[in-house]
């Protein structure tokens, strides 16, 4: 996402080869995760040109940066992470400006505290031109993590690379001189939202209608009294049986299922069932065995389960250019995103977005800026309706975008757009500000 106006680009091969091997940024767009604010920090760097550069390595200093979009997790929540590198360890060593998009960066960041991991992380390749003997503008990467133990969880940056699609297909990996690089950022995570380890296996995934099958299970509450019964999608049937979790959480006990409904077999605590304390469904189909009358035949079909899923049309969003001293409106359209709810079932669902602050030279445009119109279209013979978010400020708390209810069968398949609009502020310093905007289906 840019205010920029046009650049010109020069392009002869032979000096090409020396410099964009060392482009080392991707501009921001508006397209994946990002969070709030964090501390920038300085490290070593030692970057190395591809061979065929005919360049030295680099060894300079990178200005990074980590942010997270919930810096108070639970255990067992999801994190998404972005990092950021504010200044390159380069800049462009030749009098040749190089051509937008054509950089795109991976890198990874170091996990430290209450729990240790690499993070993978990655970027669109989506960068500005970069004048000759210009530096290189940031980039942002992003990925995501899960909480698995309370308490402050540390984020550093890690090594990065730049691979550039123009002409050749080249990598310029840089690493960190002396790991690991100063923690950035730091999350508190909290005991609480454990993730939910009751697990069931049945001792046969078929039978005639009548017959008993075997339920073992494990990680209940121990002395828990637990209910099994069958499901016929996400209906519970008549069929239940109850059993007694002993001193390790466990149990085996038998279910006698009559229903030729059925799909599966759940078991939980408590009066009714609920995902947070019980286990399955389990995949059980009962044989329907009623003898077929002379010259007749019986016909079966299975309707498969899918799943919930979203796509983009594209991950940048180009906002048309405001004037210095005037400022306004930069406006644009959200990349067309599909959804598909494939699951047959009756919960509905939830597409919501936020966004970060806009970053650019020496200055920043506020998250608060963003304000977006959203549209939502239902495609023809879906159960359910799609409805339209309010129209309104985006932010750093997030709106939503669309939504369908829960229903007894929902599903379907929705488009989803939006105007977008953001307040540049008059005297905002010339030059390139970018923004993320994360998208989260649920």
């Amino acid at each position: 996402m840019s205010t920029t106006g046009p650049t010109t680009r020069r392009r002869r091969l032979a000096a090409l080869l020396g410099a964009t091997v060392l482009a080392l940024t991707a501009g921001g767009a508006l397209a994946a995760p990002a969070g709030a604010a964090a501390v920038n920090v300085d490290f070593a760097t030692h970057c190395i040109p591809p061979a065929i550069a005919g360049l030295p390595p680099i060894d300079g200093t990178t200005t990074a940066k980590i942010t997270v979009d919930n810096a108070s997790p639970k255990v067992g929540d999801t994190v998404t992470v972005t990092y950021t590198v504010v200044t390159p360890a380069a800049s462009n060593p030749t009098d040749l400006a190089l051509p937008a998009d054509i950089m795109t960066p991976t890198g990874k960041v170091t996990v430290g505290g209450a729990q240790t991991a690499s993070v993978t992380v990655a970027g669109p390749k989506k960068n500005d031109p970069v004048p000759g003997r210009g530096a290189f503008p940031s980039f942002s990467m992003t990925g995501t993590f899960t909480v698995t133990a309370p308490g402050a969880i540390t984020l550093s940056p890690g090594d990065y690379n730049i691979h550039t699609s123009y002409i050749l297909e080249l990598d310029t990996p840089c690493t960190v001189t002396n790991p690991p690089a100063p923690v950035s950022e730091t999350v508190t995570a909290t005991g609480g939202g454990q993730t939910n380890t009751r697990a069931i296996q049945l001792g046969s995934a078929s039978g005639n209608p009548g017959d008993s099958v075997t339920v073992t299970g494990s990680d209940f509450t121990p002395g828990a009294s637990v209910t099994l019964a069958g499901r016929s999608g996400a209906t519970q049937t008549a069929d239940t049986a109850t059993v007694t979790a002993n001193a390790q959480g466990s149990f085996s006990g038998s279910l006698v299922v009559n229903d030729k409904t059925t799909t599966g077999v759940v078991a939980y605590e408590g009066g009714s069932w609920d995902p947070d304390t019980g286990a399955g469904p389990a995949a059980y189909v009962v044989i329907d065995n009623t003898p077929v009358p002379d010259g007749s035949q019986k016909l079966t079909t299975t309707v498969r389960a899918g799943t919930l899923s979203m796509t983009q049309a594209g991950d940048a969003v180009a906002l048309s250019a405001v004037d210095y001293g005037t400022g306004g409106a930069s406006t644009g359209a959200l990349q067309t995103v599909t959804v598909k709810d494939f699951r047959g079932g009756p919960a509905g669902w939830s597409l919501t977005g936020k966004v970060t602050d806009f970053t650019g030279p020496g200055a920043k445009i506020g998250a608060g800026a963003l304000s977006w119109t959203p549209a939502c279209t239902t495609k023809a013979g879906s159960p359910s309706t799609c409805q339209a978010g309010s129209s309104g400020t985006v932010g750093t708390s997030g709106a939503t975008l669309a939504s369908t209810p829960n229903g007894t069968l929902t599903g379907g398949e929705f488009t989803v757009d939006a105007g977008l609009s953001l307040n540049v502020p008059q005297f905002t310093p010339p030059g390139s500000y970018s923004g993320v905007l994360t998208l989260t289906l649920s």
